[in-house]
């Protein structure tokens, strides 16, 4: 699954928006070890806006809870820019709004092929 990912993740800028330092550094580190541009990671809504509107993404990884608010504003401005996005996250899945079309992980840390498939919705040749 590793090199799905690694086939996936090539060369796309992903935005990681996660409070947690150490889940944050880990996930930034597997990124670019499967050839990810990483975007960030920010820990708060408007860290996170603020690089939408200056950076390019391609993608991004979303934690649901940032401190005391929620990531939802940057799922919506995803949504609105048509830049696909997962939340990864430990808490269920209801406590997502059903309008939003992102991929659910419930387990962190997340495994990163899962990760690719649901960003980008597709199998390279050669992965089954």
């Amino acid at each position: 699954m590793e090199n799905l990912a690694i086939a996936l993740f090539a060369g796309k800028r992903v935005l990681i928006v996660e409070d947690e330092y150490f889940l944050a550094d880990e996930a930034r580190r597997r990124l670019e070890e499967a050839g990810a541009i990483v975007v960030g990671p920010v820990g708060a809504v408007k860290a996170a806006l603020n690089l939408l509107d200056t950076a390019q993404v391609d993608a991004a990884i979303l934690d649901i809870h940032l401190g005391d608010e929620l990531v939802f504003p940057v799922a919506e401005e995803l949504e609105r820019r048509a830049i696909p996005f997962v939340f990864a996250t430990g808490y269920d899945p209801s406590i997502i709004p059903a309008k939003f079309t992102g991929f659910t992980l419930c387990e962190k840390p997340t495994e990163l092929g899962n990760i690719a498939e649901a960003l980008f919705g597709k199998t390279p040749a050669g992965f089954h």
